[in-house]
């Protein structure tokens, strides 16, 4: 039996694979940037070009949107051909386009320019993940996936304030355009870094590239019915409830997909997505986690950043400061969890996400019962706990998540993960904005108040809270799938041959 030679060990020396990483990772964490900061400059973007409301909203969400309509293929051509190739592909791509966003003389064409951002934040991302596990194995593996965390971590919670930043020192009316131009010189560099220094691990088969069309097809209709209407959800009375009937298209597609994949994996051929990753309960249940966890992480911060700017009248960058905390804590606790995974495992997990949901709770009661003057330091000091609980999620449950996948189908999975936290996102997103939006809609009656604006946030806090608890439900079943299976942790070892 002969085994096609996609997969080639090019020994490094220690101090390669780990500035190859720190590439990877930091190319990584300035695409996860672009998913927070904007948010704070949607405001002068609005005064600059006269924008609607729905223009806005797809500023953001489009950038999600097509981020996660590119990851899975990305992934899959990554598994098949050159990941250090792709990954300087997106890169190339998302340095042209942020340059055209920078640059963009109207709404339409800043858009346009975000659409594409999203496009190349999708292909260059899984090339990160396969690149990482491919390089590590075993306790190293655990280790750089906790660095990964941590650095993402710090992206997450940075964004904001480095995006009020780029305002304040832009001025209002075209400060919204140094978000974009930061990127620039950032990704040339990056290039420069990523082909001196990222291996060829990954080379073609000789084979021709397959990518299952009926598939993708299949797959782009899926995603799109299911993101659309969260997207387009604002919590304002006019928000069109007719967006909702996309989701029967979604059903219908999503079960189209999955009956074409099982039949085009019945023939012999490679299928877009491998059913069979989700037989794994390890990738199965990491990856529901991740989901949920990202549905509530960032718009926890956004619903606190809009709580403090219009709640409390702070400036922007003042208000993104106050998350400074949960992203060094984060930082920590992600670097700890990375250590510790293959020692102590899901437990870990299920821990920090019972110090995210005392983090949560201390924000909820310090906006209901402290003064405005003290509100946004009292908070600081919340984040910095939900921070530490944060950084015990992510990268150990990344760990746990691709341990029992094989290195070839790294990108793949890893790509699948990433598609479910963008998934996340817009559903948690959407939720927690309808909720705090409309509660202000209801109470407010055109003359909102500090007191709507508590309430505003404790409801969409709520939701916040209850998809943390829905993470932490997954992970106690992980855990006891665990140890029923009796199987120890670093099981990658044998699955992938490291």
């Amino acid at each position: 039996m002969s085994v096609p030679p996609v997969t080639r060990s090019i020994p490094l020396s220690e101090q390669h694979r780990w500035r190859a990483f720190w590439v990877c990772v930091a190319v990584a964490a300035l695409t996860i940037l672009d998913l927070s900061k904007v948010n704070v400059g949607l405001p002068a973007i609005e005064d600059a070009f006269d924008a609607g409301s729905t223009e806005l909203q797809l500023i953001v969400a489009g950038y999600v949107l097509t981020f996660g309509l590119t990851l899975v293929p990305a992934g899959r051509i990554g598994d098949q051909r050159s990941r250090k190739t792709l990954f300087v592909i997106g890169l190339s791509l998302f340095t042209l386009t942020s340059l055209v966003a920078a640059l963009a003389p109207n709404a339409t064409v800043l858009l346009i320019a975000r659409l594409f951002q999203g496009v190349a934040a999708g292909i260059q991302m899984p090339q990160v993940l396969g690149i990482i596990q491919e390089l590590f194995h075993g306790k190293e593996r655990g280790k750089a996936f906790g660095l990964f965390g941590a650095t993402i971590g710090l992206a997450t919670a940075f964004g904001p304030t480095l995006g009020g930043l780029m305002i304040a020192i832009g001025g209002p009316e075209d400060g919204w355009r140094g978000i974009f131009w930061i990127n620039v010189p950032l990704a040339l560099a990056a290039i420069a870094l990523a082909v001196w220094l990222l291996p060829q691990t990954r080379h073609p088969s000789g084979k021709p590239l397959s990518l299952d069309p009926v598939g993708l097809g299949l797959f782009a209709v899926t995603v799109l019915s299911l993101m659309w209407p969260f997207l387009l959800t604002t919590g304002s009375p006019d928000d069109d409830p007719a967006r909702w009937w996309v989701l029967v298209v979604f059903v219908f597609a999503a079960t189209a997909f999955i009956a074409w994949e099982r039949h085009y994996a019945a023939s012999g051929r490679h299928p877009l997505v491998p059913l069979s990753l989700f037989a794994v309960s390890s990738f199965r249940n990491g990856t529901a986690l991740a989901g949920v966890y990202f549905a509530a992480m960032p718009s926890m911060f956004l619903l606190t950043t809009l709580y403090l700017q219009h709640g409390l009248g702070l400036e922007a960058v003042y208000a993104g400061m106050v998350s400074i905390g949960f992203a060094l804590m984060s930082a920590v606790g992600s670097w700890l969890g990375g250590n510790l995974v293959n020692r102590i495992g899901r437990p870990l997990v299920v821990w920090g996400l019972v110090l995210l949901l005392v983090g949560i709770g201390l924000l909820v009661v310090i906006a209901l019962l402290t003064p405005p003057e003290v509100t946004p330091w009292a908070m600081a000091g919340a984040m910095i706990i939900g921070g530490a609980g944060g950084g015990l999620v992510v990268s150990p449950n990344q760990t746990l998540t691709l341990m029992d996948i094989p290195v070839k189908q790294g990108g793949l999975a890893g790509s699948v993960g990433q598609l479910g936290q963008r998934i996340g996102t817009a559903i948690g997103t959407a939720v927690t904005l309808s909720l705090f939006y409309s509660t202000i809609f209801r109470e407010a009656d055109g003359d909102p108040d500090l007191v709507v604006y508590h309430d505003a946030y404790a409801v969409g806090m709520l939701a916040v809270a209850v998809f943390v608890a829905i993470a932490f439900a997954i992970g106690v079943a992980d855990l006891g799938a665990r140890r029923r299976e009796r199987r120890p942790i670093g099981a990658d070892e044998v699955s992938d041959g490291g």
